[in-house]
């Protein structure tokens, strides 16, 4: 469930006044994502024609400050062809409004559905979307820490403590092991730029092969590039629980990606590390949630081992397995 916030559909009828967007015919909540409440609104349209709109409060995990980051980043992106869910500004040019006590935005809908079980060439096309955006993200000026870097690995793991060995059995020690390995193996060196840093099979939007929309980009930030490719990856080519690693996958995103743009030798070879990084990060965030949301809550939780192994298997395998596109 992803509705926290509920807004009458009167509130949200007079919340449409302020646009050339028409009269709200339903709004329906999307159960999808796990940061804000989102809701799919049908509209008379401004022509009488019907539109559809993503209707977005923003929940305490986001924070207000970093929204016109991503508002002009998605600007920038979608003036360069990028597939991307812009920001609509209402009548006098306001894209942030305020709605049920929370920041809101009303967003572009676009078509296509999210996948559970991605074939090779949706693989492909979603690896090819992201080197599409990493060449469209180039010249875009406005910076964005990483909250979750390795830095930010290690304060999660301190939050998550003893509670590790809850999750299962000597996590804590495999969790501290691989942060000593990423301290001394880290790149900082490669080319950073604007990152998705979250492109899940849920964030993009496919018609068939084809690939309609990147959206959720509430955890981009500026990073080492490749290692979005690295996230990218992690989330791609495995089943759901981590246990079977697709090479047909892999090496279809990975072909994908260097025809869109391609990778340097030091990012090829610093690629298995930053995968590791990759797995770890999800691992990290999905123990701090297991260990602080309530076995009743109505957010499902994300099993943490599923990116344990994943890291394991990052940790095992060699180079080529990764880069034979």
């Amino acid at each position: 469930m992803a509705v926290y916030t509920h807004v009458p559909a009167e509130e949200i009828d007079a919340f449409l006044s302020r646009y050339d967007a028409g009269r709200l015919v339903s709004a329906k909540g999307i159960a999808e994502g796990v940061e804000n409440s989102n809701y799919l609104l049908e509209t008379t349209g401004a022509d009488g024609n019907g539109h559809r709109y993503i209707l977005t409060l923003y929940e305490k995990r986001v924070d207000e400050a970093d929204l016109p980051f991503f508002m002009d980043l998605l600007d920038h992106l979608g003036a360069r062809g990028c597939l991307v869910p812009r920001f609509i500004a209402d009548r006098k040019g306001k894209r942030l409004q305020q709605l049920g006590g929370r920041p809101a935005c009303l967003i572009e809908f676009l078509t296509g559905i999210s996948l559970t079980e991605p074939t090779a060439a949706q693989a492909r096309a979603a690896g090819a979307a992201l080197g599409q955006m990493h060449r469209a993200a180039e010249g875009f000026e406005r910076e964005r820490r990483n909250a979750l870097d390795l830095a930010g690995w290690h304060e999660l793991a301190a939050k998550c403590g003893d509670h590790f060995d809850e999750i299962a059995p000597g996590l804590g020690q495999r969790v501290a092991d691989e942060l000593t390995f990423l301290d001394a193996h880290w790149p900082a060196d490669l080319p950073r730029s604007v990152i998705h840093a979250d492109l899940f099979p849920d964030n993009v939007l496919m018609l068939g092969d084809e690939v309609t929309g990147l959206i959720d980009f509430y955890f981009s930030c500026t990073d080492i590039r490749a290692y979005d490719l690295a996230v990218t990856h992690s989330a791609w080519v495995f089943s759901n629980d981590g246990s079977q690693f697709f090479a047909n996958r892999s090496d279809a995103l990975m072909a994908g990606y260097e025809g869109a743009h391609g990778l340097s030798d030091a990012e090829r070879a610093a690629f298995p590390t930053l995968c590791r990084g990759a797995a770890l990060r999800f691992l990290l965030t999905r123990a701090y949630d297991w260990i602080n949301t309530p076995p009743d809550a109505l957010v499902t939780r994300k099993d943490p081992l599923a990116y344990l192994r994943r890291l394991d298997f990052y940790a095992n395998v060699a180079a080529n397995e990764l880069l034979s596109a």
